[in-house]
């Protein structure tokens, strides 16, 4: 069952997929294994320049079917932006190593404030760049202040003839040195406010646009750029005030749930490489596996990796079917970014505490896994920043459920139109949600699932009676200790949810939340902890730290789908 569960290159069919996808994702495992780890490896260390896979998706028109929406397709019958597809090439693609999604994900980021134009003629010559096997950048962030987009200095000067000349800096933008159309946010210098953003279309290739140099020690190329009076024509011009600021957030909202599937992408190649070393490998007598702190280590890193992997799957679904009634995404979304990522942190710990020394040798996948898996949560906003936003959420997710028919799987050859249409970015705290708990009821019967429900009804018990003061509510320390308990319980709605539609073992899944409810008690006990925690908070934490319910046979049927990795995969020479 455990090969199943995770991506492997040798037995991989997308069977869920029509056919060009099916043959576009088999192509891309494969364009990776024939080119095998040594070369892998080589270009890691060497901070080579991955022009040899930019080629490939060029050739194959990867870039270009998943990412051009259907309306600007010309007819291409596979031609769509399907977040289902999107997802499993990211993962893919993490698979095998950063460098390789990071741009794919910059051009995930470029293409957002385009498709969200109204600007026909960038649309279509976007439209013809992705053909012709152009990437795209993102121009969003500056060295001085970070994506904070209130204090943006590229400014934009009145040309007189419609457009502008755009003079400034950019920092840290993936893609900068070769793509073919970059996103750029900037404001007016003559109109104050909001009223001033515009955001436009930038070509790396133009004499004014100045490249300055690569920002990071990496195989990826984050660059540094600069504009000096470059011409920026009306064409040129994607959005204008308001509709711009809403276009950089929205963009934002697309391109972070990216970061979780590169995140299971790289735990699980880590992941085969930890068991099969660990479990070959003979210490006094017996295999490492055989001792019982390797085991449990080994058994929560799987476990957690396959809650990544359905809570990812089925926010998905919630994304693809999306609408202006039902804006659900918008919490799930950070989950997967703030979430998923730092679970994947975890896995890659405790798999690096049983490989130990070994997971320092250059001639593995994982001394590069345990360096990248640190840059995911800390991208397209860091977790503090996704943290308090989930937070905006939870009085309506707790305490007001709306109904809404149940969100089917969606794997259905669409185009998800609505994620470049989905209007001001504002009004968070008004989004209703279905009931938790009928996630919750349905596995009830599951003791480590009723435990953990149990410190979720206390959850909001102690908001109804000893919720954040006002003092607390202006304390973000406090709310984010807090905002890791509502996390939980959100994270483990959509993985009961995903058990459900794929049938997943029930002891698996009872495992699952045994490693929950552990989490539930340590942030109780962090949040019983702080300076700013009242007498009745910190009663409330210490009351609600709770045991597991162990199960040995459970657990030794979970280490049998551990210890199966082992020499289940191992990418080519």
């Amino acid at each position: 069952m455990a090969d199943s569960l995770l991506f492997n290159p040798t037995t991989y069919d997308p069977a869920q997929f029509d056919p060009e996808t099916r043959r576009l994702l088999r192509a891309t495992v494969e364009f990776f294994e024939s080119r095998g780890k040594r070369a892998l490896i080589n270009s890691y260390i060497d901070r080579a320049w991955y022009g040899d896979f930019l080629d490939f998706a060029a050739k194959e028109g990867l870039f270009a079917t998943f990412l051009t929406p259907a309306a600007d397709g010309e007819g291409a019958p596979d031609k769509r932006w399907d977040t289902a597809r999107n997802a499993a090439l990211s993962e893919i693609l993490g698979f095998y190593g950063l460098g390789y999604w990071y741009t794919w994900q910059v051009t995930v980021l470029g293409l957002g404030p385009v498709w969200q134009s109204t600007n026909a003629i960038a649309r279509s010559h976007t439209a013809q760049l992705l053909a012709d096997g152009h990437v795209m950048a993102f121009g969003l962030s500056e060295r001085g202040h970070g994506a904070d987009i209130y204090a943006t200095d590229m400014i934009l000067t009145p040309d007189g003839a419609g457009g502008f000349r755009a003079d400034g800096m950019k920092y840290y933008i993936g893609n900068g040195n070769v793509a073919g159309l970059v996103s750029v946010f900037g404001r007016r210098g003559d109109v104050e406010g909001p009223d001033g953003y515009v955001f436009f279309a930038a070509d790396s290739r133009h004499p004014a646009y100045h490249l300055v140099k690569n920002v990071v020690n990496g195989q990826m190329f984050v660059s540094e750029f600069r504009l000096e009076d470059y011409p920026v024509r009306e064409r040129d011009v994607l959005h204008t005030g308001r509709a711009a600021f809403d276009a950089a957030l929205n963009t934002v909202n697309v391109g972070k749930f990216n970061l979780c599937t590169a995140a299971i992408g790289i735990c699980e190649h880590a992941m085969y490489e930890a068991v099969t070393h660990a479990h070959r490998r003979v210490l006094y007598g017996k295999p490492v596996t055989a001792f019982p702190h390797v085991r449990r280590e080994l058994t929560d890193a799987y476990v957690r990796l396959v809650a990544m992997k359905l809570f990812s799957d089925r926010a998905v679904d919630y994304l693809r079917s999306a609408g202006p009634e039902d804006r659900r995404y918008l919490l799930f979304n950070p989950m997967t970014k703030m979430k998923v990522t730092t679970e994947g942190e975890k896995v890659i710990d405790l798999l690096w505490d049983v490989i130990a020394a070994k997971g320092f040798e250059a001639d593995t996948y994982f001394d590069k896994a345990a360096k990248d898996i640190r840059g995911l949560p800390k991208l397209e906003g860091t977790v503090h920043v996704n943290l308090a936003l989930i937070l905006k959420f939870m009085p309506n997710y707790l305490f007001h459920p709306a109904g809404f028919e149940p969100v089917p799987p969606r794997h259905d050859a669409a185009d998800d139109e609505f994620l470049f249409r989905q209007g001001p970015a504002r009004g968070l705290g008004s989004i209703r949600f279905h009931d938790w708990r009928i996630a919750y009821d349905a596995h009830a019967e599951l003791r480590n699932v009723a435990r953990f429900r149990e410190q979720a009804d206390g959850l909001c018990a102690l908001l109804r009676a000893h919720g954040p003061d006002e003092g607390q509510q202006g304390d973000l320390d406090f709310l984010l200790a807090l905002g890791q308990l509502f996390a939980l319980v959100v994270y483990g709605q959509l993985i009961l949810e995903q058990a459900d539609l794929t049938g997943l073992d029930s002891g698996l899944l009872d495992e699952m939340f045994a490693i929950l409810v552990q989490d539930f008690s340590a942030y109780a006990t962090e949040l019983g902890g702080k300076a700013a925690t009242t007498e009745e908070q910190a009663a409330w934490a210490l009351a609600h730290i709770r045991r597991p319910v162990w199960d040995a046979a459970r657990t030794a049927a979970v280490w049998q789908d551990v210890v199966a990795l082992c020499d289940a995969y191992e990418m080519r020479p």
